[in-house]
């Protein structure tokens, strides 16, 4: 059994692997932990619950963004022993974001950054990247996107360096057009991908991550094809609220979720979010503190070809496991 949170501490924009070495990794935006800062967060655990904080993956800035404090939204894959280390960094000079990439040898760094912008902006346009290969067509994809515009993809290059010469961004999803202070989509971010038995799901949040009026949910669309398009669950059930983990009076704003699988084949949410009894904490640049976004994981169940959780909401009491490797 196990109850949430499952790493309390901040670790908001979680994605969670499980390396070679059997151990799954976590990674984490960018924090001040114990008065130091960390680039790029990395934990390791054995069983999805018990999480070894490693301390810093990333130990050194782009050359390009050597002054950003705002390193965001860490995406890592392995492939042929190599770890691909995607996510949103702000250019020294600028008031925009680029996606960025750094490279390792081992799953917990150190990551070195390739020396050049993937992507750079406008706004916040160009944040939270996740990188998906996809079973049916082989394509090495590369999904981003917020900044009240839509979630892109975009076709990365055979040593996923960089996009494929020739290829272009892609709209997946649109955020709504609306007024109404409860429609999550009114900024849509965080993509995460997942494929089962036929379907592409596309994880996303929405709307509003932070602060005193933090209002976000994780929201979910699947499409028959990596590249869309896309139906969102709000659309298929035309209820423009509807949310697959919207807060409770245990967690708020919970968002930016991974989909990991464990050793029974099972599949788990996890996630950020704000507990109410310690919303802020000591951060990088808010004197003041900003929201604490602290790591829980759910079970994910699937019924009429929609992933759910089951109550709608992120648990507070004693659940099932994982089953551990």
């Amino acid at each position: 059994m196990y109850c949430n949170p499952v790493l309390d501490e901040n670790f908001p924009d979680p994605t969670i692997i499980r390396a070679a070495d059997g151990w799954y990794y976590a990674y984490g935006t960018q924090t001040k932990r114990h008065g130091v800062i960390l680039n790029l967060q990395v934990a390791r655990s054995r069983n999805l619950i018990n999480w070894e904080h490693l301390g810093e993956g990333l130990p050194h800035k782009p050359r390009w963004a050597t002054a950003s404090q705002k390193i965001w939204a860490p995406h890592v894959s392995e492939h042929g022993g190599r770890y691909y280390l995607y996510y949103s960094t702000r250019p020294d000079g600028t008031d925009y974001f680029s996606l960025a990439l750094a490279v390792a040898d081992a799953p917990a760094g150190p990551f070195v950054d390739v020396g050049y912008p993937l992507l750079p902006g406008p706004g916040f346009t160009c944040i939270d990247p996740m990188a998906f290969d996809d079973p049916a067509t082989g394509q090495r994809l590369l999904y981003w996107g917020s900044g009240f515009g839509p979630i892109w993809v975009r076709e990365l290059a055979d040593d996923r360096l960089g996009f494929r010469p020739g290829s272009e961004a892609r709209a997946v999803l649109h955020p709504t057009i609306s007024n109404d202070p409860d429609d999550y989509h009114r900024l849509v971010e965080a993509a995460w991908v997942h494929y089962r038995d036929g379907w592409y799901y596309l994880f996303f949040s929405g709307d509003n991550c932070c602060g005193v009026n933090a209002h976000y949910a994780v929201l979910v669309a699947r499409a028959r094809h990596a590249t869309g398009p896309f139906e969102t669950y709000a659309t298929a059930t035309a209820d423009p609220h509807a949310a697959l983990l919207a807060a409770n009076a245990h967690w708020r704003a919970p968002g930016h979720n991974c989909v990991v699988t464990d050793a029974a084949g099972q599949d788990w949410l996890a996630y950020h979010a704000i507990d109410p009894r310690q919303p802020t904490f000591d951060a990088i640049d808010d004197s003041e503190g900003y929201s604490r976004r602290i790591l829980l994981l759910d079970r994910l169940i699937y019924a009429n070809g929609w992933p759910m959780v089951a109550t709608s909401s992120p648990s507070w009491q004693p659940q099932p496991a994982p089953v551990g490797q």
